[in-house]
């Protein structure tokens, strides 16, 4: 048995007063988080200074009771607090990338009302936070019971609540993630080893000849998507019928991306359930979404979800996962001799091996590189 943190969404249904409460401290944590970003910048352009967590929480404390901020205290404390967290973090991990030499990643940016994601944090204490599952509610601080929508197979929540995330989505949607520590079961062991070689013709081949075929859902979705667009840009901004049509074009986004999410837990789950050892190759997506025939296809691969998914979900359930690096050349090596063919483009699917004559399917090829080389690092 092994405790781990879970999450579990829950589909929120407010009432009026509620929403607004929602919507108002998603609002105050944001400006927590902007107020101190800035407050954080001058004091370094000015005297060197460094603000850190601590300062900034006394500091909100006495802004808190400043007569032109009393509004501060209408929300949850622990989302303001949450908020500055979040701020020291973001200076926390540019510092480190910054000392690593990565000059890519910038400093922590002002968050917008229109750009950044809706949502606020609050922590649990004294039960302050309490699901019933019977009921179908949540209670939240400063909101009180919340009706939701459970999923049919949870019946109970672990005891042990961490805290919940409240996001509002860009088409007036509410959900609520409770952080808990559950028990789960390790799954028992296998001999079952195997490598994947992730595509856009077929989303995975695996070297056990297991195929996913690649769903398309911004594909068979986009002539959808396109009409709720057009429709969009002829209207009025700022009206009423515009913000209608943008909030039709944001469910559309969102059922795109949520049916693209169930595919990848399905498969992912299915893989680390049959497996015991899983390799993976690993994929620069950022670099290869700079090539403009092929950037939509793979942003709607997910190929970065997908590997995240298999690897949080293998230490759960106590299997192992390898990382080929990128340069291992697995689609251009023959897996019998170990040949390498220099020749092979990517319009060639099937290639014959110049050294031992075998003929490689380019795909399966590179599924078994993957599992052999993997096992090398391994050393199994």
């Amino acid at each position: 048995m092994k405790t781990v943190e879970k999450a579990y969404v829950f589909r929120l249904y407010p009432n009026k007063a509620q929403a607004e409460q929602i919507n108002k401290t998603i609002g105050c944590a944001r400006f927590v988080y902007n107020y101190f970003l800035d407050k954080r910048i001058k004091a370094y352009q000015s005297a060197g200074e460094s603000l850190g967590y601590k300062k900034c929480s006394a500091l909100l404390t006495q802004l808190k009771q400043d007569e032109n901020h009393l509004w501060l205290q209408q929300v949850d404390k622990f989302a303001l607090q949450n908020s500055l967290r979040d701020l020291s973090t973001a200076y926390s991990n540019f510092f480190r990338e910054l000392a690593k030499g990565n000059k890519k990643q910038g400093s922590p940016k002002f968050k917008s009302k229109h750009k950044s994601k809706q949502k606020y944090r609050t922590n649990y204490t004294n039960g302050n936070i309490t699901v019933d599952m019977v009921a179908c509610q949540i209670k939240l601080p400063k909101l009180g019971w919340v009706k939701f929508r459970k999923s049919k197979k949870l019946t109970e929540l672990p005891d042990e609540i961490i805290n919940a995330t409240v996001t509002k989505t860009s088409s007036g949607r509410y959900f609520a993630s409770v952080i808990c520590k559950a028990n789960i079961q390790e799954l028992p062991e296998n001999a079952n080893y195997v490598g994947y070689d992730l595509g856009l013709k077929t989303y995975a081949i695996g070297s056990n000849d297991d195929i996913i075929e690649n769903p398309r859902y911004l594909e068979g979705e986009l002539k959808k998507l396109a009409t709720l667009q057009r429709q969009l840009s002829r209207k009025t901004k700022g009206s009423k019928n515009y913000k209608k049509q943008r909030i039709k074009v944001a469910k559309q986004h969102e059922n795109i991306a949520n049916m693209r999410k169930d595919f990848l837990h399905q498969q992912s789950t299915r893989i680390v359930r049959e497996n015991q050892v899983i390799c993976l190759e690993d994929l620069q997506v950022k670099n290869m979404v700079k090539n403009r025939r092929l950037a939509k296809a793979i942003s709607d691969a997910a190929w970065g979800m997908f590997r995240k998914m298999i690897i949080y979900k293998a230490k759960w359930y106590g299997r192992t996962v390898a990382i080929v690096d990128k340069f291992y050349p697995s689609s251009k090596r023959c897996n019998v001799c170990g040949e390498i063919n220099p020749m092979l483009t990517l319009s060639i699917r099937k290639w014959k091996c110049p050294n031992c004559g075998t003929i490689h399917d380019r795909d399966k090829n590179a599924s078994q590189n993957i599992l052999n080389e993997g096992l090398r690092l391994l050393s199994i």
